[in-house]
C-alpha cells in the first residue's frame, strides 16, 4: 500500500531522464511526520503530495550538480 507524503523542498534534478531529488514528509501511516529523501521521476513542486511504495529505505547516493 502506497503512503502520501507532501514535498518540502527540491533538492536538484539529476541525469536527463528527469530525475528529481524531493525531500518529503510522510502524512500516514506508522512513521507519520517522518522526513525522507527520495528520487522522483516526472515534473514536481513544493506542496505536491506525492505516494510512496516504500518508506524503509533512504535514497543514497550524490547528486551531480552542473557547473
Amino acid at each position: 500500500m502506497a503512503t502520501p507524503a507532501e514535498v518540502l523542498q527540491v533538492a536538484g534534478r539529476m541525469g536527463v531522464k528527469g530525475v528529481v531529488r524531493v525531500r518529503c514528509r510522510l502524512i500516514e501511516g506508522r512513521e507519520e511526520g517522518k522526513v525522507l529523501t527520495r528520487n522522483v521521476s516526472g515534473p514536481v513542486r513544493i506542496g505536491d503530495i506525492i505516494l510512496l511504495k516504500e518508506t524503509e529505505m533512504e535514497s543514497v547516493g550524490r547528486l551531480h550538480e552542473r557547473r
